[in-house]
């Protein structure tokens, strides 16, 4: 079959030849339309995630995830760590979802994985309550602009949004968010806006893409006074700017937060399975109502290797057909 493969660690994945994969008595075997390319797959493919990096790298399929037809012609997204941007994948059966006929390849293949890194934190990590404030940092990406629309969905009373891409930014205004934050403010105004807003509407949860120095401003401007403070729950999904801050033993002492993470690794049996039986069941359906918007930029398999470090253009999802 034909797959995007790579064969030394590190190295461009490649258009080229590979086994078909074996199918164990658990998997069914899946005709690949559509596999999205995300940073866990960026970084599991050069053998950076922490998935990975303690592993011997051997050639390998790219991907994670993806949508396509089993043998009986039923369409599916699925999960799979064997490689999922190749002609055929395996999968396990608990890791496939039944896709709408109405929802595109790209879009079915995309939207889950930014689901995963929206829902997961705020509904388990957070525990988001109709009514709460939800304030997302790093919200210009794919998963940030999901994250937006996902707290409408589940009853958030006010969205919060911080970039430094100022259209997209602004675009979040027209998806759900009610206040937009420029990251490239200086420290002063950044957290004088952050404070403003912590005492109009208090902020209950902050969803961090991107970690840093701006997650280090955030924790400052929302730093207690030695009286009552408002109890925050900050969940960490990435490390785009950064993936140590300095953390001041004060505003520990001094503020009610609880400070968490979401990824792979950290959601309970329960909670993944709940992914899969109902998460992003909902979101197929809120897409094909239009409930949910997600672009993509889709390109041939065989144009891998001359896409794989171009730039896409901010808040698209990559999307490899097949």
């Amino acid at each position: 079959m034909k797959a995007a493969v790579v064969f030394e660690k590190g190295s461009i994945p490649q258009y080229a030849d590979f086994p078909e994969p074996e199918v164990q008595e658990n998997e069914v075997l899946i005709s690949v339309k559509a596999a999205s390319i995300k940073n866990l797959d960026r970084a599991r493919a050069g053998g950076n995630h922490y998935s990975t990096e303690n592993k011997e790298h051997q050639p390998t399929v790219i991907g994670t995830d993806g949508a396509g037809y089993l043998e009986n012609g039923d369409k599916v997204y699925f999960f799979s760590k064997k490689g999922t941007v190749s002609e055929k994948a395996a999968a396990d059966k608990k890791m496939i979802i039944p896709i709408p006929e109405e929802l595109d390849f790209s879009i079915a293949a995309a939207l889950p994985n930014a689901v995963m890194g929206s829902a997961m934190a705020l509904k388990f990590k957070a525990g988001l309550q109709p009514g709460n404030t939800v304030l997302i940092n790093g919200a210009t990406g794919i998963t940030g602009k999901i994250a937006v629309q996902m707290a409408r969905l589940y009853g958030a009373g006010k969205v919060i949004v911080t970039g430094r891409n100022e259209a997209s930014l602004q675009s979040l205004l027209e998806l759900g968010a009610d206040v937009a934050i420029s990251l490239k403010l200086d420290d002063h105004d950044f957290k004088q806006r952050i404070k403003e807003n912590h005492l109009e509407t208090p902020v209950d949860i902050i969803i961090d893409y991107i970690w840093g120095h701006s997650v280090e401003m955030i924790l400052s401007a929302l730093k207690g006074d030695g009286a009552f403070s408002h109890k925050t729950k900050l969940v960490t999904i990435g490390g785009m700017s950064g993936d140590i801050i300095q953390l001041s033993s004060q505003i520990l002492r001094g503020t009610d937060i609880q400070i968490s993470g979401s990824g792979l690794g950290s959601w309970t049996k329960e909670e993944s399975g709940l992914l899969f039986s109902e998460i992003i069941r909902e979101m197929f359906q809120a897409a094909v109502a239009g409930k949910i918007i997600m672009e993509t930029r889709d390109i041939d398999i065989k144009d891998i290797e001359a896409v794989w470090n171009a730039e896409v253009q901010s808040g698209k999802r990559l999307v490899v057909r097949i």
